[in-house]
Protein backbone atom coordinates (compact mmCIF):
# COMPACT_ATOMS: atom_id res chain seq x y z
CA UNK A 1 0.00 0.00 0.00
CA UNK A 2 1.52 3.21 -0.89
CA UNK A 3 1.93 6.13 1.54
CA UNK A 4 -0.79 8.19 0.30
CA UNK A 5 -3.25 5.11 0.92
CA UNK A 6 -2.00 4.48 3.91
CA UNK A 7 -2.55 8.18 4.88
CA UNK A 8 -6.00 7.64 3.60
CA UNK A 9 -6.71 5.01 5.30
CA UNK A 10 -5.49 6.06 8.56
CA UNK A 11 -7.64 8.73 8.38
CA UNK A 12 -11.33 6.93 7.29
CA UNK A 13 -10.31 4.89 10.15
CA UNK A 14 -9.77 7.73 13.32
CA UNK A 15 -13.01 9.00 11.69
CA UNK A 16 -14.90 5.84 12.32
CA UNK A 17 -13.44 5.52 16.19
CA UNK A 18 -14.44 9.14 16.92
CA UNK A 19 -18.15 8.28 15.06
CA UNK A 20 -17.77 5.39 17.46
CA UNK A 21 -16.68 6.98 20.28
CA UNK A 22 -19.41 9.80 20.09
CA UNK A 23 -22.86 7.21 19.24
CA UNK A 24 -21.24 5.06 23.05
CA UNK A 25 -20.85 7.85 24.67
CA UNK A 26 -24.60 8.84 24.06
CA UNK A 27 -25.94 5.55 24.09
CA UNK A 28 -24.73 5.66 27.64
CA UNK A 29 -25.52 8.95 28.40
CA UNK A 30 -29.42 7.80 26.92
CA UNK A 31 -29.17 4.62 29.01
CA UNK A 32 -28.64 6.00 31.95
CA UNK A 33 -31.28 8.65 31.74
CA UNK A 34 -34.19 6.13 30.75
CA UNK A 35 -33.48 3.85 33.30
CA UNK A 36 -33.73 7.01 35.75
CA UNK A 37 -36.89 7.75 34.52
CA UNK A 38 -37.93 4.60 33.90
CA UNK A 39 -37.35 3.10 37.89
CA UNK A 40 -38.28 6.14 39.42
CA UNK A 41 -40.99 8.17 37.62
CA UNK A 42 -43.35 5.20 39.00
CA UNK A 43 -42.90 6.49 42.63
CA UNK A 44 -43.42 10.50 42.29
CA UNK A 45 -46.16 11.91 43.98
CA UNK A 46 -47.24 15.14 45.31
CA UNK A 47 -46.82 14.23 48.32
CA UNK A 48 -43.58 13.13 48.28
CA UNK A 49 -42.19 15.96 46.49
CA UNK A 50 -43.68 18.69 48.25
CA UNK A 51 -45.63 16.74 51.68
CA UNK A 52 -44.60 17.02 55.24
CA UNK A 53 -42.19 14.13 56.36
CA UNK A 54 -43.56 12.31 58.60
CA UNK A 55 -41.97 8.50 58.61
CA UNK A 56 -42.75 5.66 58.19
CA UNK A 57 -45.97 7.08 57.20
CA UNK A 58 -45.36 9.83 54.76
CA UNK A 59 -41.63 10.70 53.42
CA UNK A 60 -41.22 13.61 51.50
CA UNK A 61 -38.01 15.35 49.75
CA UNK A 62 -39.03 19.01 49.82
CA UNK A 63 -36.17 19.58 52.48
CA UNK A 64 -33.67 18.02 50.60
CA UNK A 65 -35.13 20.49 47.69
CA UNK A 66 -34.99 23.24 49.47
CA UNK A 67 -31.57 22.51 50.96
CA UNK A 68 -30.16 21.66 47.45
CA UNK A 69 -31.11 24.85 46.02
CA UNK A 70 -29.92 26.76 48.91
CA UNK A 71 -26.50 25.37 48.27
CA UNK A 72 -26.44 26.11 44.47
CA UNK A 73 -27.54 29.28 45.30
CA UNK A 74 -25.16 30.19 48.16
CA UNK A 75 -21.86 28.28 46.25
CA UNK A 76 -23.02 29.84 42.84
CA UNK A 77 -23.56 33.41 44.06
CA UNK A 78 -19.80 33.42 45.72
CA UNK A 79 -18.16 31.00 43.11
CA UNK A 80 -19.20 32.65 39.67
CA UNK A 81 -18.08 36.32 40.29
CA UNK A 82 -15.05 35.56 42.37
CA UNK A 83 -13.90 32.83 39.53
CA UNK A 84 -14.93 35.03 36.55
CA UNK A 85 -13.24 37.75 38.01
CA UNK A 86 -10.21 35.53 38.68
CA UNK A 87 -10.04 34.29 35.12
CA UNK A 88 -10.60 37.64 33.48
CA UNK A 89 -7.27 39.06 35.91
CA UNK A 90 -5.23 36.25 34.74
CA UNK A 91 -6.31 36.26 31.51
CA UNK A 92 -6.69 40.07 30.20
CA UNK A 93 -4.93 41.75 32.81
CA UNK A 94 -1.85 39.99 33.81
CA UNK A 95 1.56 38.23 32.16
CA UNK A 96 1.52 34.86 31.65
CA UNK A 97 4.64 34.48 32.26
CA UNK A 98 4.94 36.28 35.71
CA UNK A 99 5.62 34.51 39.33
CA UNK A 100 2.41 35.88 40.78
CA UNK A 101 0.18 34.00 37.96
CA UNK A 102 2.59 31.00 38.00
CA UNK A 103 1.89 30.39 41.32
CA UNK A 104 -2.17 31.12 40.62
CA UNK A 105 -2.13 28.35 38.28
CA UNK A 106 -0.38 25.79 40.28
CA UNK A 107 -2.53 26.92 43.18
CA UNK A 108 -5.54 26.50 40.83
CA UNK A 109 -4.80 22.78 39.83
CA UNK A 110 -3.52 21.85 42.89
CA UNK A 111 -7.06 22.35 44.69
CA UNK A 112 -8.97 21.16 41.72
CA UNK A 113 -7.40 17.91 42.28
CA UNK A 114 -7.88 17.54 45.90
CA UNK A 115 -10.46 14.73 47.03
CA UNK A 116 -14.07 16.03 47.84
CA UNK A 117 -13.91 14.68 51.41
CA UNK A 118 -10.52 16.23 51.88
CA UNK A 119 -12.96 19.95 51.74
CA UNK A 120 -15.23 18.14 53.70
CA UNK A 121 -13.25 17.67 57.08
CA UNK A 122 -12.03 21.33 56.14
CA UNK A 123 -15.20 22.70 56.04
CA UNK A 124 -15.86 20.62 59.40
CA UNK A 125 -12.81 22.21 61.00
CA UNK A 126 -13.45 25.28 60.12
CA UNK A 127 -17.05 26.05 59.83
CA UNK A 128 -18.68 22.87 62.03
CA UNK A 129 -15.82 23.46 64.79
CA UNK A 130 -13.78 26.79 64.40
CA UNK A 131 -16.70 29.31 63.85
CA UNK A 132 -19.03 26.89 66.02
CA UNK A 133 -22.02 27.12 63.72
CA UNK A 134 -22.41 23.54 64.05
CA UNK A 135 -23.70 21.43 61.32
CA UNK A 136 -25.07 24.33 59.14
CA UNK A 137 -26.31 24.94 55.12
CA UNK A 138 -23.93 27.50 55.09
CA UNK A 139 -20.74 26.06 56.11
CA UNK A 140 -21.79 23.59 54.18
CA UNK A 141 -22.36 25.89 51.10
CA UNK A 142 -18.74 27.89 51.65
CA UNK A 143 -17.14 24.53 51.70
CA UNK A 144 -18.83 23.86 48.24
CA UNK A 145 -17.83 27.35 46.52
CA UNK A 146 -13.92 26.81 47.53
CA UNK A 147 -14.56 23.25 45.87
CA UNK A 148 -15.65 24.64 42.74
CA UNK A 149 -13.62 27.74 42.47
CA UNK A 150 -10.81 25.90 40.86
CA UNK A 151 -12.97 24.23 38.18
CA UNK A 152 -14.69 27.68 37.37
CA UNK A 153 -11.48 29.96 37.17
CA UNK A 154 -9.88 27.00 34.62
CA UNK A 155 -12.83 26.84 32.33
CA UNK A 156 -13.63 30.27 32.44
CA UNK A 157 -9.97 31.05 31.40
CA UNK A 158 -9.82 28.56 28.85
CA UNK A 159 -12.77 30.30 26.87
CA UNK A 160 -11.14 34.01 27.05
CA UNK A 161 -7.78 32.55 25.83
CA UNK A 162 -9.81 31.17 23.25
CA UNK A 163 -11.27 34.26 21.96
CA UNK A 164 -8.95 35.31 18.70
CA UNK A 165 -6.52 38.32 19.46
CA UNK A 166 -7.84 40.46 16.78
CA UNK A 167 -11.56 40.79 18.18
CA UNK A 168 -9.83 43.08 21.20
CA UNK A 169 -7.13 44.56 18.78
CA UNK A 170 -10.18 45.43 16.68
CA UNK A 171 -11.74 46.72 19.49
CA UNK A 172 -9.07 48.97 21.02
CA UNK A 173 -8.36 50.26 17.90
CA UNK A 174 -12.19 51.55 17.21
CA UNK A 175 -11.26 53.69 20.75
CA UNK A 176 -12.88 51.40 23.19
CA UNK A 177 -11.10 50.99 26.63
CA UNK A 178 -9.70 48.42 28.34
CA UNK A 179 -12.60 47.37 30.39
CA UNK A 180 -15.05 47.98 27.61
CA UNK A 181 -13.55 44.98 25.45
CA UNK A 182 -13.49 42.94 28.01
CA UNK A 183 -17.22 43.30 28.54
CA UNK A 184 -18.31 43.66 25.68
CA UNK A 185 -16.46 41.61 22.89
CA UNK A 186 -14.40 39.18 25.20
CA UNK A 187 -17.08 37.72 27.48
CA UNK A 188 -19.69 37.74 25.14
CA UNK A 189 -17.64 35.31 22.84
CA UNK A 190 -16.47 33.24 25.13
CA UNK A 191 -19.79 32.98 26.94
CA UNK A 192 -20.09 29.11 25.32
CA UNK A 193 -16.86 28.29 27.65
CA UNK A 194 -18.60 30.32 30.52
CA UNK A 195 -21.62 28.94 30.33
CA UNK A 196 -19.78 25.41 30.29
CA UNK A 197 -17.62 25.95 33.64
CA UNK A 198 -20.93 27.31 35.35
CA UNK A 199 -23.33 23.72 34.55
CA UNK A 200 -20.12 21.60 35.53
CA UNK A 201 -19.95 23.64 38.83
CA UNK A 202 -23.73 23.26 39.32
CA UNK A 203 -23.53 19.35 38.58
CA UNK A 204 -20.98 19.18 41.10
CA UNK A 205 -22.42 20.92 43.87
CA UNK A 206 -25.79 19.91 43.85
CA UNK A 207 -24.41 15.89 43.16
CA UNK A 208 -21.92 16.17 46.03
CA UNK A 209 -22.49 14.30 49.43
CA UNK A 210 -19.30 13.52 51.07
CA UNK A 211 -18.83 17.04 51.61
CA UNK A 212 -22.35 17.81 53.09
CA UNK A 213 -21.73 14.62 55.23
CA UNK A 214 -19.31 16.60 57.30
CA UNK A 215 -20.83 20.06 57.24
CA UNK A 216 -24.61 20.34 57.00
CA UNK A 217 -25.50 16.57 58.83
CA UNK A 218 -28.05 14.86 57.55
CA UNK A 219 -31.38 16.05 58.40
CA UNK A 220 -34.12 14.50 55.82
CA UNK A 221 -37.24 14.93 58.05
CA UNK A 222 -36.72 18.71 58.76
CA UNK A 223 -36.79 22.04 55.95
CA UNK A 224 -34.23 24.41 57.01
CA UNK A 225 -35.38 27.27 58.81
CA UNK A 226 -32.35 29.48 57.81
CA UNK A 227 -28.85 29.33 56.55
CA UNK A 228 -27.48 28.67 59.58
CA UNK A 229 -29.81 25.06 60.20
CA UNK A 230 -29.04 21.71 59.33
CA UNK A 231 -30.42 19.88 56.64
CA UNK A 232 -30.33 17.49 53.76
CA UNK A 233 -29.79 17.82 49.68
CA UNK A 234 -30.87 15.38 46.94
CA UNK A 235 -27.46 13.57 47.03
CA UNK A 236 -27.26 12.83 50.65
CA UNK A 237 -31.69 11.85 50.56
CA UNK A 238 -30.52 8.86 47.88
CA UNK A 239 -27.65 8.02 49.89
CA UNK A 240 -30.04 7.76 52.76
CA UNK A 241 -33.11 5.81 51.10
CA UNK A 242 -30.46 3.48 49.99
CA UNK A 243 -28.72 2.69 53.17
CA UNK A 244 -31.81 2.28 55.00
CA UNK A 245 -33.63 0.54 52.76
CA UNK A 246 -36.04 2.39 50.54
CA UNK A 247 -34.92 1.38 47.42
CA UNK A 248 -38.67 2.74 45.84
CA UNK A 249 -37.64 6.54 47.43
CA UNK A 250 -34.19 6.75 46.37
CA UNK A 251 -35.12 6.12 42.61
CA UNK A 252 -37.99 8.57 42.84
CA UNK A 253 -35.12 10.96 44.54
CA UNK A 254 -32.82 10.00 41.41
CA UNK A 255 -35.27 11.17 38.85
CA UNK A 256 -35.85 14.76 40.86
CA UNK A 257 -32.02 15.49 40.84
CA UNK A 258 -31.53 14.13 37.01
CA UNK A 259 -34.66 16.67 36.06
CA UNK A 260 -32.99 19.80 38.22
CA UNK A 261 -29.68 18.99 36.20
CA UNK A 262 -31.86 19.19 33.34
CA UNK A 263 -33.37 22.10 34.13
CA UNK A 264 -30.36 24.08 35.39
CA UNK A 265 -28.55 23.08 31.63
CA UNK A 266 -31.39 24.73 29.98
CA UNK A 267 -31.07 27.80 32.34
CA UNK A 268 -27.81 28.20 31.21
CA UNK A 269 -28.50 28.03 27.39
CA UNK A 270 -31.06 30.31 27.94
CA UNK A 271 -28.50 33.00 29.63
CA UNK A 272 -25.86 31.61 27.05
CA UNK A 273 -28.38 33.23 24.44
CA UNK A 274 -29.83 36.56 25.92
CA UNK A 275 -25.44 37.24 26.47
CA UNK A 276 -24.72 36.63 22.92
CA UNK A 277 -28.19 38.42 22.12
CA UNK A 278 -28.13 41.48 19.69
CA UNK A 279 -26.71 44.16 21.00
CA UNK A 280 -25.04 43.22 23.81
CA UNK A 281 -21.55 41.99 21.78
CA UNK A 282 -20.46 45.18 20.32
CA UNK A 283 -18.28 47.50 21.57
Amino acid sequence: MSRKGLSRYLGLSLKGVTYLSLILSNVALLGIIIYILVDGMGYLTWDFLFGPYRAPDLISIWPAIVGTLELLLIALALGLPIGIGSAIFLSEYSKSESKLVKAIRLATETLSGIPSIVYGLFGYLVFVVGFGWGYSLLGGGLTLFLMILPLIVRSVEEALVSVPKSLREASLALGAQKSRTVFKVVLPSASSGIVTGCILASGRVISESAVLLLTIGMVVNKVPGDMLSAGTSLALDIYYFSNFGMPEEAAATSVVLLLLVIFINLLALLAERLLRGKGYGKA
